[in-house]
Parts: structure tokens; sequence; C-alpha cells
């Protein structure tokens, strides 16, 4: 039988690894540099832990582990007869691969907040797995760069993650907007509306207004028996202004007594006008009135991430989460995160042409092997370079100059070293440059200096 790869899963060549390094420290360099601080949790989670904390949506997206052994052994009969899946994964598995890295840091919050200091603030790189449908740039396995504050209601921890956004894609040279709204705009929306009790209804739908368009989510919308009537009060949603403070003006209007919506529109008044006075440039952020992520514990301001000259979905998202560790037990540790998606901004810099040379893995010199005693000789020398921090080898076999020149070319290694009789004998070394097609011949003391 072939070989062959899982759906929705990618090997990673040398190169490809070496682009996604470059991301990750330019990342975790802005990550340390705004006072955050490295986490780590485990691959998988308790079942319990992750379900009831995504939606339905999200919770039919994970991947449940099977339990050890006969699994099969103690789950109950009837609900096989009758296959009820619902009833039977409680039975045959008690753990899941994490879905995200928020729950589990919430988790982590909720089991260590007596020993931790507050504001909290961490990041985390990590894969996480989602039984999701493969497509460009949506995957079953990907990586997600996280930083999160907890322990903090203060608005100004959305402006300076919004300061974070922009410093990392300047980093990278990737043209963002953000797109932002607010999770209590969008249940005043629901109460004026009429439709409080369709809330979560309603920013499902809302959320696949960039894939299914307005008519699809009216479809859904009437499907979720939201009625017509309702979603004619919403239609202006559909025709915002490109000015943000004009549309949320307009909200103040529609929002008279709605006390969380105007609470909503306070907030985000409050972050815009700060990111602007601290010189951020208003056509990198959006008020998108219609975007709702559409994970139940989001509570206040909500962010996505766009790349401006890539087709592709968001490179980035987050928000605030009030009450997530209350599931846990602890309650009253607000907190906010936002995340970064390494495949999407992989992808985005590979179509624009955006990695430097250095984000690539290049050997820099290949010492061709003659068989004699020079190659001794040689590797002594190859202990000099790496001792400085330069990578170099040693062809392993006296093979044909040709064999070892192809070698060299195909595996993008910088120089061939020629350190044969007459180098000894003279304290010097040969070597070509292959890129430039030079051949130069310099003192030892010279070579090791460069």
């Amino acid at each position: 039988m072939k070989p062959s790869l899982a759906k929705g899963t990618r090997d990673f060549t040398a190169q490809e690894v070496s682009r996604r390094k470059y991301i990750i420290n330019i990342l975790q360099n802005n990550f340390e540099l705004f006072g955050f601080q490295p986490l780590e949790t485990p691959s998988f989670e308790n079942l319990s832990t992750l379900t009831g904390k995504y939606g339905e949506e999200g919770d039919r997206l994970i991947f449940k582990i099977l339990n050890s052994g006969d699994y099969t052994s103690e789950t109950n009969q009837e609900d096989w007869d009758n296959k009820n899946h619902q009833k039977l994964v409680s039975q045959i598995s008690e753990k899941a691969l994490r879905y995200d890295l928020t729950v589990p840091f919430a988790r982590f919050v909720a089991m260590n907040h007596g020993k931790l200091t507050f504001p909290f603030k961490r990041f985390q790189i990590q894969p996480v797995w989602r039984a999701d449908r493969p497509q460009k740039g949506r995957y079953r396995e990907f990586y997600q760069c996280d930083a999160d504050v907890v322990g903090s209601e203060s608005l100004l921890q959305e402006v300076e993650l919004v300061q974070l956004y922009l410093k990392s894609f300047a980093d990278l040279k990737v043209p963002v907007t953000i797109h932002m709204n607010n999770r209590k705009i969008l249940s005043g929306l629901a109460e004026y509306a009429g439709i409080t009790d369709k809330l979560i209804d309603f920013t499902v739908a809302l959320d696949k207004l960039d894939k299914i368009g307005k008519e699809g989510v009216v479809k859904e919308l009437l499907e979720r028996e939201i009625s017509q009537e309702s979603i004619d009060k919403l239609d202006f949603l559909f025709s915002q202004s490109d000015d943000a403070l004009e549309n949320l003006l307009q909200l103040k209007e529609k929002f008279a007594g709605n006390e969380i919506g105007l609470k909503g529109v306070e907030e985000l008044e409050y972050v815009l006008t700060q990111s602007l006075s601290l010189g951020v440039d208003m056509q990198n952020l959006v008020f998108n009135i219609t975007l709702a992520r559409g994970i139940d514990y989001y509570t206040g301001a909500i962010f996505e991430v766009k790349a401006d000259e890539v087709a592709m979905g968001s490179i980035g998202g987050g928000g605030r989460y009030d009450n997530l560790t209350e599931v846990f037990g602890v309650k009253n540790i607000p907190g906010i995160g936002i995340s970064f998606g390494l495949d999407r901004i992989y992808l985005v810099m590979e179509e624009l042409n955006l990695f430097p040379e250095e984000a690539s893995s290049k050997i820099e010199y290949l010492f061709a092997n003659s068989g004699g005693e020079e190659t001794i000789e040689a590797l002594k020398l190859i202990m000099q370079l790496r001792a400085k921090g330069i990578s170099a080898e040693l062809y392993p076999e006296n093979a044909k100059i040709n064999k070892q020149f192809t070698y060299a070319e195909k595996k993008g290694i910088k120089n061939l070293v020629f350190l044969g009789e007459e180098e000894i004998k003279n304290n010097t070394v040969t070597y070509k440059d292959l890129e430039a097609g030079e051949k130069k011949t310099v003192s030892l003391e010279e070579f090791l200096g460069s």
C-alpha cells in the first residue's frame, strides 16, 4: 500500500520549516517586547474541558480520542443499536485534541489562579486540531500563536493588542486591516430586532457573511426561525459607510434606551479613538458591524485581521472573554486575547514573495572529499567553523567532483571548499562561490575570520 498523509495535514521541507521559524521568531520577539511570558499546555485535554465552550458548530469539530483498550466494553448496547452518537461519545472517549489555545489557557488559570500575579500575560505557540473540511489556508492540524491577558478589565488592553498586531505584521511586511466589533453591540442589535433569545443563531449566521453573502445570511436567519420583520430591521447592517465613527454614531441613535448596545458602542469608540491618538492610521482599522466570530465565549471586543493584498480568510483574530474561567469554577477573572494564524500568514508571505533570503536554511560551506589524509584536516577546519556558528559539512564519500558539485547545488549550499595537499602546506583554503561562480584562494586566517 502506498503511503499517504491524513487529510488536512502536511509535511514541511527544510525551507518551509525555516520560513515558519522566521515568522515564529518575529512573533515571539514582539510578544516578549509587550511583556508576555511563554506557556505550553498538553496537546490533549479532558473532553469535558473542551466541549460546550465553542458553540454547537465548534463542538462538532473537536477531534475525540478513543479510550484505551476495549473501549466498547462499558457502552450501553441500546445506544449502539440506536446509533445514538451523542451518548456514545461520552462512553468511548474521555480525551480530545485541543481545538484552540484559549480554553486550555483558561483551564490553566483556573487551576493556578492562587499562584499567578494579575494581570497575567502569556503567549503560547503550539499546534491545534480541528475536524474541519480542508481547503486553501484551512487545515486540520495547524499552529496558533496566541497572546492573552487575564485579570484586567481595562480597555487599554484592547488598545495594546491592536498595537501588537500592527507592529508584528509591519515587521513581517504584511499589509493588513484589523476588523473590529464588540459582542455587546451584537447583543444590542439582537435586542433592537427583538431576537434576544436567538442571539447565538444570529451571530453564527452573521459570521458567515464573507463566505455566503447577504442572501445566504438572510436565508440562514430564516432557517433559524428569525422572522422577516426582524431581518428587515437589521437590513442597515449590510450597507455601512467607510467611516467607523459615523457608523457608531448611527448605532447610538438606534440604541436609544438599549443599555448593553450603548455600552458596546462606548467601548469600541474608546479603543478606536485611543488607537488613533497613538498614531494608528484609520485605514488599518475597520469597524465591521457584521463581524461576529462564532465562538460563544466572547463578551466584548472582537478582532479579525485580514491581509490587504491576498484573497485569504482571516490571518488573525481574538477578543474579550470575561466569563471563561467561570465554567471551571473560578469567577471574576476577565480576559482578552488575540491569535496569529501561522499557516495563513505563511501562505500570504509566500504569495507576496516577502520572505527574505535569511529565512531559508542554507549551509554555508561544503568541503569536497578527495579521499586522502586531507579529510581529517577538513574535519578539523569544519569544527572551527561550527564553533563560530558557521554551518559546514563534509561530503561523506570520495566521489567524482561533478557529483559533489551537483549535491551542493541541489541543497543550495553557498560555497564548495577544496582543502588539498597544497592548501594545507601553505595554510590556505580554496573555495568556489557557487552563486557568483567565482573561485578564490585565501589564507586560513582570512577564511576563519569570514
